[in-house]
């Protein structure tokens, strides 16, 4: 057999070794070298140094070397053979180079395109389950319009009408969750704590979701423990938890399924179970169940699912309010079960209620109230549910004539979109503000853009109350019957009482 090793550590030659190593000239000549190399590689790599010094060809490997301080490193060794006039090797000149850091960079570097590919796929599946989700309500409202269209419905009306209706909420719904996680993943949620009932938060949950569950001939049932339980926590946010838990109970499983929602004290917390006989979780999927996007597999679930995104959203609201959420499930078709284990408060104070300083009739007032919307269709049904409530009601389709309009109308209410042609409606505010008559009007953005930036430039452009659309109607009388209060001070208010 080929001996290699009279090419290796000539006395002085291999400074770089010794410094490295650790190893005394004296330990690394022949094959003293050897003894630095991990012992599973170390054979190997003699092994293919005699095969290269027997074949004249150039040598390239890898292996692992104890540095100095104990520590394993991946090396690799590339060498060229320097031949004499005869053809013969005279000698061999390499490099022997640590190439760990750059291995472990290589590493990450697949492995973060690995997860990019996933993330990549993972966004392909939602934009289509999107599409899917978002015309899944628009077509029954569209061929309820149709119907309306062609027939006299006569008592078939109420039916049709609360149908659009169901859709409409799932669509908000899909709209508002889209948002939510974008907001909680950026860390623009701030949770809005007050003192909460647990039971009055799971009963909103319930109410929420009960269109879905009925939908699904589906049996709710509902454990909640005798005594008042308490918690520091946004109650919006604590019945959208639950609310979302819920839901997904329902649409994952088939009709007529059982729910149940139970919640117990323990100590200083309280743990609340949704569990299901639904269609189940597999097992690999139990670890992935609350990251974006994720989706249970199979064709019904597919067909039922939502967007990928509300566990992912119970998730983090949870771990926002100090505690945790766990997916249990035997596997598929055997149904799953969601925990939320949540801080409660231990000392609860007691709170007098509050009086109601109108008394019970508070007088309800009408006002004159200017809708401006480009959406021609949208402000002119705005419009009619304004008027049907009794106010008197102008509209706009652009911020210009919003501005033209107010000053010949002089509203005490002005519900004005953001996004609009000519002028948009932070400068429409700004103007109305400008004017002596706009100093007292109570103006209300009314937008899509909901998020915390878009409520911060609205209140420094003079608005006073911000809107999401679509609005829902009974919030509308409510901020309006709220104006009573907040606005005082205004003299035109007290003029509209009716």
């Amino acid at each position: 057999a080929t001996d290699g090793s009279q090419y290796w550590g000539r006395v002085g030659e291999q400074p770089g070794w010794a410094n490295f190593t650790g190893q005394l000239e004296a330990e690394y000549q022949g094959y003293g070298w050897s003894a630095a190399v991990h012992p599973d590689d170390a054979q190997p790599t003699i092994d293919a140094w005699n095969r290269v010094v027997d074949s004249g060809d150039i040598f390239i490997f890898e292996h692992r070397v104890r540095r100095r301080d104990g520590e394993w490193r991946q090396c690799s060794i590339r060498a060229v053979p320097i031949r004499d006039g005869g053809g013969g090797i005279r000698e061999w000149v390499g490099v022997h180079t640590d190439v760990t850091d750059a291995k472990q960079s290589e590493l990450q570097l697949r492995q973060l395109a690995a997860r990019l590919s996933e993330a990549d796929r993972r966004k392909d599946e939602f934009l289509a389950t999107l599409a899917h989700e978002l015309r899944n309500p628009l077509a029954p409202i569209r061929n309820g319009l149709e119907v309306m269209r062609r027939v006299d419905l006569g008592e078939d009306i109420e039916a049709i009408r609360a149908m659009m209706e169901r859709q409409i909420g799932q669509m908000i719904h899909l709209v508002d969750d889209l948002l939510d996680v974008s907001r909680v993943s950026r860390g623009k949620i701030q949770l809005r704590t007050e003192r909460v009932e647990l039971a009055t938060a799971l009963n909103h949950a319930v109410e929420t979701s009960r269109p879905v569950i009925d939908a699904g001939g589906h049996e709710l049932a509902v454990d909640l423990p005798p005594e008042p339980v308490f918690l520091d926590a946004d109650a919006n946010r604590l019945a959208q938890i639950f609310a979302n838990l819920l839901n997904n109970s329902a649409k994952y499983s088939e009709r007529g399924g059982r729910i149940r929602l139970s919640a117990e004290r323990r100590g200083d917390f309280v743990s609340v179970s949704v569990k299901d006989t639904g269609l189940g979780i597999p097992p690999e999927m139990l670890p992935k169940i609350f990251e974006m996007f994720t989706q249970v597999d199979g064709s019904l679930e597919k067909s039922q699912g939502g967007l990928g995104i509300g566990l992912t959203l119970v998730k983090r609201l949870v771990e926002m309010h100090g505690g945790t959420v766990e997916a249990r499930s035997e596997g598929r078709g055997r149904g799953s079960e969601f925990v939320v284990r949540l801080p409660v408060v231990t000392e609860v104070a007691v709170v007098e209620p509050a009086k109601n300083s109108e008394g019970a009739s508070a007088v309800k007032r009408h006002y004159r109230i200017l809708v401006a919307d480009d959406n021609e269709d949208g402000a002119a049904t705005l419009a009619m549910i304004l008027e049907i409530l009794g106010h008197e009601v102008c509209t706009a389709n652009d911020g210009a004539a919003a501005v033209e309009v107010a000053s010949a109308f002089r509203p005490d209410v002005i519900l004005l979109d953001i996004g609009m042609p000519k002028l948009n409606g932070y400068e429409a505010c700004r103007r109305i503000r400008e004017e002596p008559w706009g100093e007292n009007i109570a103006l209300v953005a009314v937008t899509g853009w909901g998020q915390d930036e878009d409520r911060r430039r609205s209140r420094e452009a003079g608005f006073d109350h911000h809107m999401v659309k679509p609005v829902a109607p009974a919030a509308l009388e409510k901020l309006l019957a709220g104006l009573t209060h907040s606005t005082a001070s205004s003299p035109r208010f007290a003029e509209t009482v009716s």
